[in-house]
């Protein structure tokens, strides 16, 4: 069965994560599936589009660096919790060189890493996000550091202290 917008917004399963990821593999094009799906106006679509490439392989994600900045964007930009934390996912195993250092991400990353009101899920991925932009620089790392001891931790899921707990002990990498 071919992808399509109307398969996508009804695919909300891990098996159909894994089928879409699946017919992705086998036409070998992650790019153009991505700018098809991945960046549709229906947080369905993209979600499910999103999903399907969370399994594939960090050389496999590695066609989608070109749409770094994109991604980005729809991470900071949508209204979707589903649709950010898919996106932050992604964003995550590609490379971040110094020369991607976005300060309105590293806001963004900041912000939404202390929030209580954050599914723990994002907290972490924009903590491991900070984290990563901060390495390149030892004021940022230092202003990363401050952030986290700050946290009043008790508010936190264990995820997030345990998290926080490596990067500020050093075995964070």
């Amino acid at each position: 069965m071919a992808i399509t917008s109307e398969r996508l917004r009804q695919t909300f399963s891990e098996g159909g994560a894994q089928e879409i990821y699946r017919e992705i593999k086998a036409t070998g094009g992650f790019l153009d599936f991505a700018r098809r799906y991945v960046f549709d106006k229906d947080y369905r679509v993209a979600r499910s589009a999103l999903w399907g490439l969370t399994k594939a392989t960090d050389e496999e994600l590695s066609e989608l660096q070109v749409t770094l900045n994109e991604l980005i964007d729809q991470a900071m930009q949508t209204a979707n919790s589903s649709v950010r934390r898919l996106t932050l996912n992604i964003i995550e195993r590609l490379i971040l060189e110094e020369d991607d250092l976005r300060t309105d991400f590293l806001d963004f990353c900041f912000e939404h890493m202390v929030s209580i009101e954050e599914f723990p899920g994002i907290q972490t991925l924009c903590m491991k996000l900070a984290y990563r932009m901060c390495s390149f620089y030892p004021e940022l790392m230092d202003e990363l550091k401050r952030t986290l001891e700050a946290m009043e931790i008790e508010y936190y899921k264990p995820a997030v202290k345990c998290l926080r707990k490596r990067i500020l002990s050093g075995k964070f990498k």
